[in-house]
């Protein structure tokens, strides 16, 4: 009860104000071409990092070896090709938020993400947000959020891409993008198939990867509209639908399959009058799999959850300085499953976004987030920001939240072991960060410390069956460092991208560093282009990992490709790229007893109109 006064508050705010004059060119572009412009008009204090159409294009096409390759984050994975989760700033895969034009996506049954059922081809940009990011994207967001946006240009253009390619281990991959648009209408859609038997050598033993094929198919449509001089209409379609057997270990064969589908669909309302701007969304979103113990047999379990979310967001600049937000949150959820009945969960959000620019150095923003849900009580939380663009080259930011995530189905009603008694794990987290931006160079450098309570923890009780408890309290703090160096000499283009992170993340108790948290991990991106040629070389150094009772050690490996363009000047433009994967044939696991591939290659054409 305590709360109604600020539900109250914020909901008065987003239907009572107006005003009249012109809204500024910027901001009505980001309106009408993208989705979420959180990221642009709420984060002065804010890293965010953002990989753009021309690195997806010529990186791996699953959204781990992306990220792996081009990011702070660290990755583990069940074999290749297999379930992948991420630990961002030493936080879990369930405190790693993946946003999807503006949603939050992640799994309503066990909280996270697979980021190998994330394809890179459907999509303009992705954005790698650092830090607290509850208000805004609500459960999950505690280490940070990847945001994988579509844009849509109201321009005159007709472009076309076809892609193929073949590789080892019978790797075989073909996807197609095409765009169209006009000043009042826009669409882009695409789709990418991928197939492998991925039954690689385990180097050093006599075995290979016997159970690790995989297929899946990825498709995605998007259009836009306007329907007046005010007003766009957006919809946005995902889908995807993929197969995988299970990888086993080197001391356990496997004969297990597990097929999943999720589908994604949104409608866009956006309005745009004098200085108010809002939106209205509608999506619908769908997550099914199924596990089979004996991929021979017929008989499996299975899980799935429908989700249909309303979502009002209302923007207005009251001047030149500041700009004020709320937004209201409608979601139900219904589940079915064999290990769960059919529960189902109500959720209403409301949010306040401040921004105020006192003048040109400074930028802060003060952000305010209640959620009412069905069967516990979510905590209030909130973030402050602020950006200094202290002198023309160097700049600081400075944010500091309180973040959550609530128990998913998996953990209240998983049986046996599901624990309704659970509560919502709450975060504390502060980031200080500094950003020196020259003609040639750009370098980053952050420092952070989070704080966890109540984490769920799932752990074996007297009876021998696993459940998850409230019982941890963990401490995550460490040291970011990001490098871009960009130099055209003629027709000679020279490019470095560099990362390197340093993360402590302990159980405060024990003061012992959690499974599977490098200290020390970094990546580095060499590309040359001259007329038809480009190359690249990439390199990542995973440190050691703590695992129970043992330890994995550290690794380098490294990528490089060769690319030759035919027809650059013509109507249509031919690309073809050699590619070497693991390059010094690199013995290395990111789970333990489960040997990633050895060296290994791939042939790309790329097709262009």
């Amino acid at each position: 009860m305590k709360h109604i006064p600020v539900f109250v508050l914020l909901f008065v705010a987003c239907f009572s104000s107006s005003a009249q004059t012109m809204t500024d060119s910027i901001q009505q572009l980001d309106e009408v071409v993208i989705s979420d412009t959180k990221l642009i008009n709420y984060a002065s204090g804010i890293k965010v990092e953002v990989l753009n159409d021309s690195v997806l294009q010529h990186n791996s096409k699953s959204l781990t070896g992306l990220l792996a390759f081009n990011s702070n984050l660290y990755f583990k994975e069940n074999g290749y090709g297999m379930v992948s989760s991420p630990s961002f700033r030493g936080t879990n895969a369930s405190q790693t938020a993946v946003v999807w034009n503006g949603i939050n996506i992640n799994s309503q049954l066990n909280g996270q993400t697979d980021f190998n059922t994330i394809n890179t081809n459907n999509f303009n940009s992705i954005a790698i947000r650092s830090g607290g990011g509850s208000v805004q994207y609500g459960s999950g967001a505690i280490g940070g959020s990847i945001h994988l946006n579509n844009k849509l240009a109201f321009n005159n253009h007709f472009e076309n891409n076809i892609q193929g390619s073949y590789g080892s281990f019978n790797t075989e991959q073909v996807g197609f993008n095409s765009s169209y648009g006009t000043d009042k209408f826009s669409i882009n859609l695409g789709s990418f198939y991928t197939s492998s038997k991925n039954d690689y050598k385990y180097l050093g033993t006599n075995k290979v990867n016997e159970n690790g094929s995989f297929e899946n198919m990825n498709f995605n449509i998007n259009l836009g509209f306007f329907v007046s001089e005010k007003d766009v209409l957006k919809l946005y379609h995902q889908n995807y639908q993929g197969q995988r057997d299970f990888s086993g270990t080197l001391v356990a064969p496997a004969r297990s399959k597990y097929e999943d589908e999720n589908y994604r669909t949104m409608l866009d309302w956006s309005r745009v009058s004098g200085k108010t701007s809002s939106k209205f969304k509608v999506a619908h979103l769908h997550e099914l799999f199924k596990y089979f113990e004996n991929k021979d047999k017929e008989s499996y379990s299975f899980g799935k959850v429908n989700t249909l979310l309303l979502n009002h967001n209302f923007n207005v600049r009251i001047n030149d300085k500041i700009q004020f937000g709320t937004i209201l949150e409608y979601t139900n959820l219904q589940g079915k499953g064999s290990s769960f009945k059919e529960p189902e969960r109500n959720a209403f959000s409301a949010i306040a976004l401040l921004n105020h620019k006192p003048n040109n150095l400074i930028s802060y923003g003060i952000n305010l987030r209640k959620d009412f849900t069905s069967g516990f009580e979510s905590p209030l939380v909130f973030s402050v920001d602020a950006g200094f663009d202290l002198f023309e080259h160097y700049k600081i930011q400075i944010n500091g939240s309180k973040n959550y995530r609530i128990p998913t189905f998996n953990d209240l009603y998983w049986q046996p072991g599901g624990n309704l008694d659970l509560v919502p794990e709450s975060s504390y987290q502060v980031d200080f960060g500094q950003q020196f931006n020259f003609k040639h160079f750009n370098f980053k450098l952050n420092g952070y410390y989070i704080s966890t309570e109540d984490l769920i923890q799932w752990k074996p009780d007297i009876n021998g069956f696993w459940s998850p408890v409230n019982i941890a309290e963990t401490q995550s703090y460490g040291v970011e460092l990001e490098l871009e160096s960009q130099y055209k000499v003629k027709a000679h283009h020279f490019n470095v991208n560099a990362h390197y992170s340093y993360t402590v993340s302990e159980n405060i108790e024990t003061k012992k560093q959690l499974i599977y948290v490098p200290f020390h991990k970094g990546n580095v991106s060499l590309a040359y282009g001259y007329k038809k040629i480009n190359m690249y070389y990439q390199h990542m150094f995973n440190g050691e990992v703590f695992i129970i009772g043992s330890m994995l050690k550290g690794y380098n490996m490294g990528n490089v490709s060769f690319g030759y363009t035919l027809n650059q000047r013509g109507i249509i433009n031919y690309e073809i790229n050699f590619k070497v994967n693991n390059l010094y044939n690199t013995y290395y696991e990111n789970v333990a007893l489960r040997p990633m591939p050895n060296r290994n290659y791939q042939i790309q054409t790329i097709i262009k109109f």
